[in-house]
């Protein structure tokens, strides 16, 4: 008969197990219509594990986006699937959510993404779709955010991130970045000025979804369990600076 010393205990059968068993990396498409400036930003997070999980797919309504070429040189899987190929929008967006879920991404992100989304596409994703809009929502929903904020002689402009619901620009924010608008800056200057913090933010706004502190329910989103406001939290103009070591 062996001892019992020579027996192998049941709590290191399952610690060994438990090592043994790889953790599942979470699953992130992107949709872009262009440049994917934002998208390249989202890359370089994820290359210093600052995403919270893995971009398995980029996908491009406009074949020639230089958004594609980024995700290639990236080791990405890119894919352009033209909208003018399709009959309506409705169809386009049908074999969009076939794309998709052939990769069983757990969050989709909007990353210059030029296309009005179908009320079946975002019931289909609903609580795992997220936008970034050039603007400090609700203000300048919709195109030429800049420029209008500029003729209105606004001193504060900015980006948000946000859910997306049917309503266009419309879904519950969950971040913003302020900056503050000088009496030189043009519609390219102030462009650039809010690309940087949506540069900033939008990764992050990422990785609270995919580690499961960011959710949207019934209520609303919640951050750590707790309700947002509605304007989501706000990085005022001179922590974004700071953050970005602006002059």
């Amino acid at each position: 008969m062996s001892s019992s010393g020579d027996a192998p205990t049941p709590a290191s059968d399952t610690l060994n197990d438990f090592s043994a068993e790889a953790s599942q990396a979470r699953r992130v498409v992107v949709l872009i219509s262009g440049n994917g400036s934002n998208l390249q930003a989202l890359i370089d997070a994820q290359s210093y594990d600052e995403l919270g999980g893995e971009i398995v797919a980029v996908i491009s309504n406009q074949a020639d986006a230089y958004g594609l070429k980024r995700a290639r040189d990236a080791g990405i899987d890119a894919v352009a699937l033209p909208h003018r190929e399709y009959d309506s929008r409705e169809a386009f967006d049908g074999a969009l959510i076939k794309v998709i879920e052939r990769h069983e991404p757990d969050l989709i992100v909007l990353a210059g993404f030029m296309r009005i989304l179908t009320p079946v596409f975002v019931q289909r994703f609903y609580g795992r779709l997220l936008n970034i809009h050039p603007s400090l929502l609700p203000a300048y929903q919709g195109l030429d955010t800049h420029a209008r904020a500029l003729a209105d002689g606004v001193t504060e402009h900015g980006c948000s991130v946000h859910f997306v619901t049917e309503e266009l620009d419309g879904g519950p924010v969950v971040v913003q970045a302020a900056v503050a608008v000088d009496t030189e800056d043009d519609a390219a200057s102030l462009k650039d000025k809010v690309h940087l913090r949506e540069h900033l933010i939008y990764p992050i706004a990422i990785k609270w979804f995919l580690e499961g502190r960011l959710q949207l329910g019934q209520q609303g989103p919640t951050l750590d369990g707790m309700p947002l406001p509605p304007q989501g939290l706000r990085l005022s103009h001179a922590d974004a600076a700071e953050e970005l070591d602006e002059e």
